[in-house]
């Protein structure tokens, strides 16, 4: 049953009042959420419509308050039942919940690349010696009877060996890998 009454109170900056029912009695509470969401504002002393409802603290307060000057709201305006007011979430947390979003999209994006492409990122290369960083990409070995790990002066050569001189003996475990403990100790080694 709709009852009748005046805005007495109204503390807009707290977002709640007081109606005076028109019928007599005490005065009700009534928060801002139990008004239509039409953008404008309550002010004191305006005529209102409104529900008898119970609040959290199970006291007597307005619920589904119409303004009698603008009319009656549109359905999915009313409130059904009180809630605290609230004005949903700041621009800034819409901002930081965005940038969660996107950074994770990009994140299991990434992902999915280095699956789908068998991707991983390779262990650095421990550089041990200037001499292993000057060493010379291109160069012109030739079989010249060397056999051993001990002969050899870089992986790159130690491998040259191995796939064109015969009688090597450079690759203990017959991996393709020739002197893993000395020359070759890394995929990367050259």
């Amino acid at each position: 049953m709709r009852l009748t009454g005046t805005l007495r109170t109204w503390k807009d900056d707290r977002g709640f009042g007081f109606i005076a029912p028109t019928h007599g009695g005490a005065e009700l509470f009534v928060h801002i959420s139990a008004l239509p969401r039409d953008g404008s504002r309550p002010t004191a002393g305006e005529r209102v419509t409104y529900e008898l409802g119970r609040g959290r603290d199970g006291k007597p307060q307005a619920i589904n308050v119409e303004r009698i000057a603008i009319g009656p709201p549109a359905a999915s305006t009313r409130s059904r039942e009180p809630a605290p007011a609230r004005d949903g979430p700041s621009w800034l947390s819409r901002i930081i919940t965005l940038l969660l979003v996107v950074g994770l999209a990009a994140f299991a994006f990434n992902q999915y690349q280095k699956y789908a492409t068998g991707y991983s990122t390779p262990a650095p290369a421990f550089v041990t010696s200037p001499a292993q960083v000057a060493e010379p990409i291109a160069q012109n070995f030739s079989c010249d009877g060397r056999k051993y790990c001990s002969q050899m002066h870089s992986c790159t050569e130690a491998r040259y060996f191995l796939k064109n001189c015969p009688g090597t003996q450079m690759d203990g475990n017959h991996d393709g890998v020739p002197c893993e403990q000395q020359w070759c100790t890394s995929p990367f080694a050259k």
